[in-house]
């Protein structure tokens, strides 16, 4: 895989990243607390993880996968 980002869209997916992981531990403490019932809210939760890892992935390595794919982000 050959790198695709700048520093300022490395950046951007590292915000990201963070963003998704602080939403889903909230999300998870609200349904822990049982603010939030029933069992979608962790589908939510699984997702924002599962975003944030992806972000991480392309803040470490540079690459990201929508351009990869040839759609043109505005970074």
């Amino acid at each position: 895989m050959q790198c695709n980002l700048d520093q300022r869209g490395r950046k951007v997916r590292l915000g990201w990243c963070v963003l998704c992981l602080i939403v889903a531990v909230a999300l998870a403490a609200l349904h822990l607390l049982d603010v939030l019932t029933g069992w979608g809210w962790w589908i939510g939760i699984v997702a924002l993880i599962t975003s944030a890892a992806l972000g991480y992935y392309a803040y470490r390595k540079g690459w990201c996968l929508m351009r990869a794919m040839g759609f043109k982000t505005p970074m």
